[in-house]
């Protein structure tokens, strides 16, 4: 199931990786997972976005962990995690079969999941999917690519970011992909912690992110394909976007409208890597929404709401 990449053997000791309690998990496929732990309480899976691993959610654990039982995972082709040397290892339908089998593995029969982007996706289908197994879903910075006349842009895009990661020095390629038109807005609200985002692509396995980029990111379905499926789905869910996300605003509204048992929130002046960027914003939406679903009391949209008319008159 492949190797591991030169960058992770460069990565520092970090003491908050050695408090999160490390271990590794095999999926049904074969491929080992590094995973991560901490707190107590109902589970919450954080997915990673294509950029990110786990620390790109350690806002996120530190916050949660104090109430939660919060678990991140590397995906497949993020080492320590292990890089499979073939792109087929690499689709829509294993990252959703990745969330299932990091809770097989630790005997976790439902969650709470919360995804970013790749992960929003590997979100969205592991709820389609496997709807008795989620407690609920966090659906955030999903949309890329998802216009049918902007899919062929998209997919060429993927590839080109696939060489880049494959050619370039590592600093390079990372730069180069953290300075997306939707990343500005991180770089310029937070310097310092832009330039650690950045550093720690930089240290992703070259092969395992070009992989990731032609396995999962190019061939993924629309979301504008999947109304039947979410309009049949009751899991409750919150839909996040940055406001300066600009694939990801219409891609949004669109899960808001099909998604019968979900809530929509839109951060003000905020690009793609919303967590990071807003974390103060992000944490208070999904623990407000967490303890409405524990509580029972996040509801399912009121169907008199969707008469069509205006002001409700005919």
């Amino acid at each position: 199931s492949g190797g591991r990449g030169n960058p992770a053997e460069g990565q520092r000791k970090d003491p908050t990786r050695e408090a999160a309690h490390p271990m590794h998990i095999t999926t049904s496929d074969g491929v080992r997972l590094h995973v991560e732990e901490a707190g107590h309480g109902a589970p919450v899976v954080f997915v990673h976005e294509f950029a990110g691993d786990c620390r790109s959610y350690e806002p996120q654990v530190r916050f949660f962990a104090r109430r939660y039982r919060c678990i991140t995972f590397n995906a497949r082709g993020y080492p320590p995690s292990d890089v499979p040397a073939s792109p087929e290892a690499y689709s829509q339908d294993r990252a959703r079969d990745d969330i299932r089998d990091v809770l097989d593995q630790l005997g976790i029969q439902g969650a709470h999941v919360v995804g970013i982007s790749m992960g929003g996706f590997a979100t969205l289908h592991f709820g389609l999917a496997y709807p008795h197994r989620a407690r609920s879903l966090v659906i955030a910075g999903v949309g890329y690519g998802a216009p049918a006349e902007r899919r062929a842009q998209f997919a060429e895009e993927c590839e080109t970011a696939a060489r880049r990661f494959e050619t370039l020095p590592a600093a390079e390629a990372a730069a180069s992909y953290g300075s997306g038109p939707a990343r500005v807005q991180y770089a310029n609200k937070d310097p310092r912690g832009y330039a650690e985002f950045v550093r720690q692509l930089a240290e992703h396995d070259p092969r395992g992110a070009a992989n990731t980029l032609r396995g999962v990111q190019k061939r993924r379905p629309s979301v504008f394909d999947l109304a039947e499926e979410m309009k049949a789905m009751a899991v409750p869910s919150l839909v996040m976007t940055g406001d300066e996300d600009d694939p990801c605003l219409a891609a949004s509204l669109f899960m808001k409208r099909c998604l019968p048992a979900s809530g929509l929130v839109v951060l003000p002046c905020t690009g793609h890597t919303l967590n990071l960027e807003e974390p103060a914003a992000f944490n208070a939406a999904i623990a407000d929404f967490l303890a409405a679903v524990e509580l029972g009391r996040w509801p399912r949209r009121d169907p008199r709401s969707l008469t069509g008319t205006i002001l409700g008159t005919t």
